[in-house]
């Protein structure tokens, strides 16, 4: 079913909808990184104005299915309270990249081992996907590059309009919250046909195993400052660690709060281990990490890239290092090595 909603329509369906959350790219005034800036980010839609359909969010989608700091239990003496479980039902606008990025999520918290975790399906069983339809990626995008251009996996996808929204409803759900709403009309969701930045992903049967040991990566450990920036605006970064915080006035203290806190390849620690060893000191072998983890281990398990090609790094990196660049680099050593003969 395809509807055409006047911007009232679609404000008086945010209103009306009871015990359900619109969520989706909002703009902060003044809360960007340098003066002057605005921020964009994932946060409550109350009205069509409040959509921001053409810039990209600072950080992807993720931090509302897994939050940057989730508790996991509290402890009080003798008794493990865990936090309540909220049943608001989520609706959330993003594009088809990030879509991707949580399909790769859903891979690593529900399938990745015997059960899903809990946490991660609580919240994620709440959510309904609204695709916002990008026909043409932001310059720093390379979604066509990694196959995630397009997408199916919605409830419903939309397109803004001078006057509102044409909506392309494939669930029952939102079949039944906009009835009686709109008017019928026709039209075809468009897709990124082109990369914004050029992007060529190497064959995983070329990456050979020399490429884990190339100079290449000397160059990131005398750039990267080990910010964490990359990983924490990427929308398929993964990891976390759990930290225990007591409460009380002494280390005997019986009251305290487990959490689980974003983390990432590129942060110092993050490789720690019981007796002082470490691992991946230099900032070129963190990347040397993350690069292979996004386009070689996910895929050789998975059959698809990690990384969804949002951007997202590039856009936040400090010292203006490139993972679309990277990528680049790791394909031309690769036709190096095809076009060389064999001594």
């Amino acid at each position: 079913m395809k509807k055409l909603l006047q911007k009232d329509e679609f404000d008086a369906l945010l209103s009306t909808s009871s015990g359900v959350q619109f969520l989706g790219p909002v703009r902060l005034k003044g809360r960007g990184r340098f003066s002057d800036t605005d921020l964009i980010k994932y946060g409550q839609i109350k009205s069509f104005t409040d959509i921001v359909w053409d810039s990209k969010t600072y950080l992807s989608a993720k931090e509302l299915i897994l939050p940057i700091t989730e508790t996991l239990l509290d402890f009080t003496g003798t008794t493990v309270v865990q936090p309540p479980v909220e049943d608001a039902i989520l609706v959330l606008f993003l594009r088809a990249c990030d879509i991707h990025a949580i399909e790769r999520l859903d891979a690593i918290f529900l399938n990745n081992g015997p059960s899903p975790d809990p946490y991660y399906k609580q919240k994620r069983d709440r959510f309904k996907l609204v695709l916002m339809e990008c026909a043409v990626p932001f310059d720093s995008c390379f979604c066509v590059a990694m196959g995630t251009n397009t997408v199916s996996n919605f409830g419903a996808a939309v397109r803004c309009i001078e006057d509102g929204i044409l909506i392309d409803i494939r669930d029952e759900w939102f079949t039944s919250q906009i009835a009686g709403s709109g008017t019928d009309t026709e039209f075809e969701l468009q897709f990124p046909q082109q990369n914004g930045a050029d992007v060529h992903v190497p064959h995983i049967k070329e990456m050979q195993e020399q490429l884990f040991t190339h100079e290449m990566w000397d160059e990131y450990s005398k750039r990267c400052i080990a910010c964490g920036r990359c990983n924490t605006s990427c929308p398929t970064c993964s990891c976390f660690s759990v930290h225990d915080i007591s409460y009380g006035h002494d280390s005997n203290s019986k009251i305290a709060r487990r959490q689980r806190v974003w983390d990432g390849c590129h942060l110092d620690g993050f490789t720690d281990m019981a007796g002082g060893a470490a691992f991946r000191i230099e900032c070129g072998s963190r990347m040397r990490f993350k690069t292979f983890h996004k386009i070689y281990d996910y895929r050789k398990r998975y059959g698809v890239n990690m990384c969804v090609g949002c951007g997202r790094c590039d856009d936040v990196c400090p010292e203006y290092i490139s993972f679309a660049n990277c990528i680049n680099k790791v394909n031309d050593l690769v036709n190096e090595s095809r076009s060389t003969p064999d001594e």
